[in-house]
């Protein structure tokens, strides 16, 4: 050990091991062409998300303010063409990007935040309460997300807010299973054995031992979880159970349903929200995978 490392407080020593970790993982994250791909798209999605305002004028997405046609199809003033109303398929998609994306991601965090918590504590006490915890997980995953998402939002009412309660409440039971896992697995390791006996109270072993192990397999279902949270968030709004007062692209599907655009041939309406959403979900997923090859080495050689 040189003279330097040996000066370091631990706490300098234990951000040098992050800090390597997290470059060890880049490394090999770079390395998959489908997760470099992914990640170009996604970001490519994101940065006209946030640029959406400067993109997207409130006159393009008034009503009384539009200036197109009904339903007309791509020209050089509309590069998408029009909704039933006249205002630009174009600018309405790039604006429920970002409602579609929050939505996504919070809902994401909130799931993931509720099942990492019940997975690590259920996983480290163990007892009654992890047996309570695994079978409620378990009644959770087996229960039909969109039946039960539908019945909720029906009692709960229609709003931003409670659409991103709604997916989380369905969608955190996979992570804590997952963190559960792999929490009984740190567990048992002999290094939590030696804190133990050094005297580290529980606070310490979870936060310190169990949750730096538990997060890379955390990150890694997330990345997961966001298309399915979008793809949830998309197929309530188309049917009817969004926000009205909002625009997202499972609204836009849902007007052009109910205007008639399949009937009027309209595929200009109906096809650039849809792979607006298959391209987001393509590239969360190609990430997710990509990250699921950096933490598990066995799976490096399916994923590149």
């Amino acid at each position: 050990m040189s003279t330097d490392a040996k000066t370091l407080s631990p706490r300098a020593v234990t951000w040098a091991r992050r800090r390597q970790a997290t470059r060890r993982a880049w490394d090999a994250y770079r390395v998959q062409r489908s997760g470099m791909v992914g990640l170009v798209l996604l970001g490519a999605i994101v940065l006209l998300a946030i640029a959406a305002p400067l993109l997207v004028s409130p006159a393009d997405l008034s009503v009384t303010q539009a200036t197109g046609g009904r339903m007309d199809p791509p020209s050089a003033g509309f590069p998408l063409g029009t909704d039933t109303n006249g205002r630009s398929v174009l600018a309405l998609v790039l604006w429920g990007s970002r409602l579609s994306l929050v939505i996504g991601l919070t809902a994401t965090v909130v799931a993931i935040v509720i099942g990492t918590l019940l997975g690590l504590t259920s996983g480290y006490y163990g007892g009654w309460y992890g047996w309570f915890t695994l079978r409620f997980s378990d009644w959770f995953m087996v229960l039909p997300s969109l039946v039960v998402a539908i019945a909720l939002l029906a009692v709960m009412g229609r709003s931003v807010v409670t659409t991103i309660v709604v997916i989380a409440i369905v969608s955190w039971s996979g992570t804590t299973r997952l963190v559960r896992a792999q929490t009984l697995t740190v567990k048992s390791r002999p290094y939590l054995e030696r804190a133990r006996a050094l005297g580290a109270g529980d606070w310490h072993q979870m936060t310190k031992h169990l949750l730096p192990n538990v997060l890379p397999l955390v990150l890694a279902s997330a990345t997961l979880l966001v298309p399915s949270a979008i793809l949830m968030e998309s197929t309530l709004a188309w049917l009817g159970l969004g926000d009205p007062t909002v625009i997202s692209w499972g609204s836009i599907l849902n007007e052009a349903s109910n205007q008639g655009a399949v009937s009027a041939r309209a595929w200009w309406y109906l096809l650039p929200p849809g792979l607006a959403i298959l391209l987001v979900v393509l590239s969360f997923m190609m990430c997710g995978r990509a990250l699921e090859a950096v933490f598990n080495p066995r799976l490096r050689g399916e994923s590149s």
